[in-house]
């Protein structure tokens, strides 16, 4: 934590929680805003895709996977310790080019959907909070995996921008209006099945970026992070 930040905070490590719906850019934009604060950033969304690219290592055909057996195979997961984030590893070997693949990412939401999978990530990403000031995003981090988070923040962005944002990283070029149209009806598709897991905490200062660039939207929430850590370090210098 800076000493900017740090100076007079002695209730312990911090978190800035980010959650919102698929394609809203929680870890773009988390990552980017851990860099800021001097914080690493947690992308829960890598602990699945780890425990996923394990249970593939094995070399059991996806559709015999089992929670407890893909459960097994992420005990052989580790998260290293990086400047502003972690890096993910499997028995050892960094594997974060390999579980960005489309191997990972064809079975990766067969594991996500294990309630057991998803304690087990959620368990993960609390224990590297005990440790470090974290910036992190996903599904329900803001609600029952941090619901005491130092700062939430809830991401939203029209469906149409969302979609061609995603497009974008994901082709490296503008896309057509059609390709566009297409993608906005499976996230349409994607955020009604998610619509009971996806949840804004009570407490969480909603941040619509539709018309904001990267930039700008990165720069509100640490923002909104600096002017919470100062409240937090007025009120332990207060009470001292």
């Amino acid at each position: 934590m800076p000493e900017s930040l740090a100076k007079g905070w002695r209730r312990g490590h911090v978190v800035v929680a980010i959650d919102g719906p698929a394609a809203s850019g929680k870890s773009s934009t988390a990552q980017w805003v851990a860099g800021q604060l001097g914080f690493r950033h947690v992308d829960s969304g890598a602990l699945y895709r780890a425990a996923t690219g394990a249970a593939i290592r094995t070399g059991v055909p996806s559709a015999e996977w089992t929670p407890d057996f893909v459960l097994e195979q992420a005990q052989r997961v580790a998260l290293e310790p990086r400047q502003t984030s972690f890096a993910p590893r499997i028995d050892g070997a960094d594997v974060t080019e390999e579980i960005r693949g489309p191997a990972v990412t064809g079975c990766v939401a067969l594991v996500a959907q294990m309630p057991m999978i998803r304690s087990w990530v959620n368990a993960r990403v609390r224990d590297v909070a005990t440790h470090f000031d974290v910036v992190v995003d996903g599904r329900d981090m803001g609600t029952a995996v941090f619901p005491d988070a130092d700062l939430k923040v809830f991401l939203v962005a029209d469906p149409w921008e969302r979609a061609r944002r995603r497009l974008v990283q994901r082709l490296g070029r503008r896309p057509t209006d059609d390709e566009i149209a297409d993608e906005t009806e499976l996230l349409v598709r994607r955020d009604a099945a998610d619509a009971t897991q996806t949840v804004q905490a009570r407490d969480a200062i909603l941040v619509d970026t539709t018309a904001l660039t990267q930039t700008e939207q990165v720069d509100r929430i640490v923002a909104l992070a600096r002017a919470a850590l100062r409240t937090l370090r007025e009120g332990v210098d207060g009470g001292s």
